[in-house]
């Protein structure tokens, strides 16, 4: 066989199909193997360079590739797709991720290591669970309000609705050992959420970039976390703006003929690591509007005169994801001069 120079590899749970070139760009190799067989057939192999889209398991099959020498690179899908020549198969996506990866201007994604996806893993089941307690907690509220029960809102008011409705006497007997099973299951819940926040804060002090990061306001404990476990090397970006792109927190591009026509954001990168910025400069504005605009920064106030407080928000994270990235390329410490105009020092 000639010397194979580029592989793409297209992954599944048990089937991955291979497509392989030589220097010149010609296709030499076309395999579906198994994954025993697939495992095999890299172990044997001279070290070589293969693309994976990554997904979920691209990142083991990086690191296990990568052990037996050869140099393996990660694809978004989004890149992969406009090489997919008509009709979708596992040959045409392994031919597709063989030609992206000879683009002179393609992005790869960074591989993660065990440790990162273990703490990946942490964030993960903490969203879930907040999610399931928020479900929880609307289903609470709608059974309740089937009885003219009501609580004002916010999760603190759960609990005390739970008791209310055990002491109506009112309600049936079923309806009360019902709530009562609902409030064992929100209990629960709360118990486990705290078991994991209590392991991603032990996380965060352990990081000393995450608790540099968490003294910029509307970042916090959480935030800084979310960025030291999701966002790549730093220094892998040229800019401040290039990360909070990176983030999906700059306008969307349709300029066309001269015209500079800007969207909303383009809500690319990691959902959560987004929301949560979006969230946390939320707090930011609405501690502005409370406090009268009483030390916040003349940018700030003059953008909440001009625009609405969500707009406002979301721009208050682009510029909280421009200071969390110097933060993290100098090492340097945050000092605020005053709310909404942080510096940088050392």
């Amino acid at each position: 066989m000639e010397q194979i120079t580029h592989i793409g590899m297209d992954t599944s749970k048990n089937v991955f199909q291979l497509h392989g070139v030589d220097a010149a760009d010609r296709p030499i190799l076309r395999k579906r193997l198994t994954r025993r067989k697939m495992v095999e057939f890299f172990e044997e192999l001279p070290p070589t360079v293969v693309a994976i889209e990554a997904c979920g398991s691209a990142h083991y099959w990086a690191r296990l590739l990568g052990s037996f020498g050869h140099e393996v690179k990660l694809i978004a899908p989004q890149l992969v797709k406009p090489y997919v020549k008509r009709g979708k198969n596992d040959a045409a996506d392994a031919e597709a991720l063989c030609e992206a990866m000879s683009r002179p201007t393609m992005r790869f994604v960074p591989t993660k290591s065990a440790d990162q996806q273990a703490a990946l893993m942490l964030v993960g089941m903490r969203t879930r669970l907040i999610k399931k307690r928020t479900q929880l907690a609307n289903a609470i509220r709608g059974f309740a309000a089937e009885f003219g029960i009501t609580a004002a809102t916010g999760m603190c008011r759960i609990e005390p609705l739970l008791d209310r409705i055990a002491a109506d006497e009112r309600l049936p007997e079923l309806a009360r050992e019902l709530f009562a099973l609902h409030g064992q299951e929100y209990a629960q819940l709360l118990h486990e959420i705290e078991r994991v926040e209590a392991k991603l804060m032990e996380w965060h002090r352990n990081d000393e970039c995450s608790q540099r990061l968490a003294n910029i306001p509307g970042i916090g404990p959480i935030g800084a976390s979310l960025l030291m476990m999701k966002a790549p090397d730093p220094r892998m970006f040229k800019s401040g703006r290039d990360f909070a792109a990176w983030i999906g927190l700059t306008p969307k591009d349709h300029s066309t003929a001269g015209k500079v026509r800007l969207g909303g954001i383009t809500r690319a990168g990691d959902e959560l690591l987004r929301s949560t910025l979006v969230v946390g400069a939320t707090a930011v504005v609405q501690h502005v509007r409370r406090s009268g605009g009483r030390n916040a920064s003349p940018w700030l106030l003059g953008l909440l005169e001009r625009k609405k407080p969500k707009l406002v928000a979301v721009a208050l994270a682009n510029k909280i994801a421009r200071i969390a990235w110097k933060l993290m390329v100098s090492g340097e410490g945050y000092r605020r001069a005053d709310l909404g105009a942080p510096t940088v020092a050392a």
